[in-house]
């Protein structure tokens, strides 16, 4: 039996699909987070995130000390917020750069595949939450206006869902 649902997966998938850009946070060695966008390339059917690096860059060195990560997406034009938790691995796998490259990836690592720092890092999720509030803006504008006059908090402004994988 997997450990992972793949209608949960989907879930994911589908939530950030037009979401190309998350900002990844590592912890360093000192113990400090420090966030950079990356692109995600895929969500496989195993419930890995997967992006390009380079395994030059100083957070990569981190990796091996502190894998927990987070990847946060956002969509304010649908209203919808995604934040990932897992566990990343830096990987030098050709055939899996080659699976997922892409022309604008060659933008990054003009010695495309063969580039000597060219590295991947898998993700493997272990939850997601998200808050998706796709209702109407004229929709929350009348909650807000609601909460204003009643002075009670807003109802049904949107979802919010955690997911373990």
């Amino acid at each position: 039996m997997p450990l992972y649902s793949q209608d949960q997966i989907n879930t994911i998938a589908a939530k950030i699909k037009r979401v190309r850009f998350g900002m990844f946070t590592t912890l360093d060695s000192d113990q400090v987070l420090t966030s950079r966008p990356l692109t995600m390339q895929q969500i496989d059917g195993e419930g890995n995130m997967w992006f390009f690096t380079s395994d030059e860059a100083d957070f990569t060195r981190d990796l091996a000390q502190h894998a927990q990560v987070n990847v946060s997406f956002s969509n304010p034009d649908e209203q919808l917020y995604l934040s990932v938790t897992g566990q990343a691995y830096l990987v030098k796998d050709r055939a899996k750069a080659r699976e997922l490259w892409t022309p604008l990836v060659r933008a990054w690592y003009p010695g495309g595949l063969d580039d000597p720092h060219l590295a991947l890092i898998r993700v493997r999720i272990h939850t997601a939450e998200y808050w998706d509030a796709s209702a109407s803006k004229m929709k929350q504008l009348v909650q807000l206006a609601k909460t204003a006059v009643t002075g009670r908090a807003p109802v049904a402004m949107g979802k919010h869902t955690t997911i373990c994988l």
